[in-house]
């Protein structure tokens, strides 16, 4: 007996908890760790899917970068003249009734469509992916790259001047 039913679901039980603590929680360091919890659980669902490659780069770039750069924007906002607010649910009953039947209607339109399963021949995965990103999307790449320099020095441009005042 395989394991892999059970990987999927601890995964998937990470995914979802940490996605509905994420929106649920009160505070926000605590929202965007458990944010990073389900880009792990993520990270993990490709890695079962045997596709290293956007494992990879859903730890690198999402919950490396995205959650970094998230907890640094809450740690240098100005709490001071920050607006509090709550996120009480006014009525949960009729939230979980409209929850219910959206869930109701996509598993009913999921399970009454046949999707036909074609398998083709990736080529190579990640070779293919960097030779065709460093081919025949080299301007786009090479102008991406770019755009990420210029933001990275605007961010300490930015940075300095407000330690300066």
């Amino acid at each position: 007996m395989s394991l892999m039913p059970y990987a999927f679901g601890g995964l998937a039980a990470v995914v979802l908890l940490g996605s509905f603590f994420a929106a649920s929680s009160q505070n926000l360091v605590r929202s965007v760790l458990w944010l990073g919890a389900a880009l792990i659980g993520t990270a993990g669902l490709f890695a079962l899917l045997n596709a290293p490659f956007l494992a990879g780069i859903q730890l690198i770039l999402y919950t490396g970068g995205i959650i970094t750069l998230m907890l640094f924007g809450v740690m240098l906002t100005d709490r001071e003249h920050a607006v509090t607010r709550q996120n009480p649910s006014l009525n949960p009953l009729a939230a979980l009734m409209v929850a219910g039947t959206f869930f109701a209607l996509l598993a009913t339109a999921i399970m009454n469509t046949e999707l036909p399963v074609h398998m083709k021949d990736l080529n190579g995965g990640t070779q293919a992916v960097g030779f065709n990103l460093l081919q025949e999307h080299l301007l786009a790449f090479e102008a991406l790259s770019f755009l990420l320099l210029a933001a990275m020095v605007g961010a300490i441009v930015l940075a300095r001047r407000r330690d300066a005042e």
